[in-house]
């Protein structure tokens, strides 16, 4: 289990790698990026969490698992929100 301290951490070291508010990334990343998506597992995964969540009836590693895949959907989010900038401004052609 990471520390909450070690997990804002690794968010921060995380940000400043990305740079979101640059729209650096090349063309070949921007397909990769774009490309990544959830298994259909792990749809169904998140959405048996999200239901325990909301009743309250999450383990301390049902909470975990569940904070986890939210803070991976906010980085996949963010490289393919920066992937579509590629795309839109000429500089590669995205498929």
């Amino acid at each position: 289990m990471i520390a909450p301290q070690s997990e804002k951490t690794q968010t921060r070291i995380l940000e400043r790698l990305l740079q979101p508010e640059n729209g650096d990334v090349n063309a070949e990343a921007a397909r990769f990026f774009l490309s990544l998506k959830f298994s259909a597992a792990d749809h169904e995964r998140m959405t048996a969490l999200g239901a325990k969540a909301r009743a309250g009836t999450l383990t301390p590693e049902e909470d975990e698992e569940s904070d986890s895949h939210i803070r991976v959907g906010d980085w996949l989010a963010i490289l393919q929100s920066k992937s579509r900038r590629v795309g839109r401004s000429g500089i590669a052609r995205i498929a």
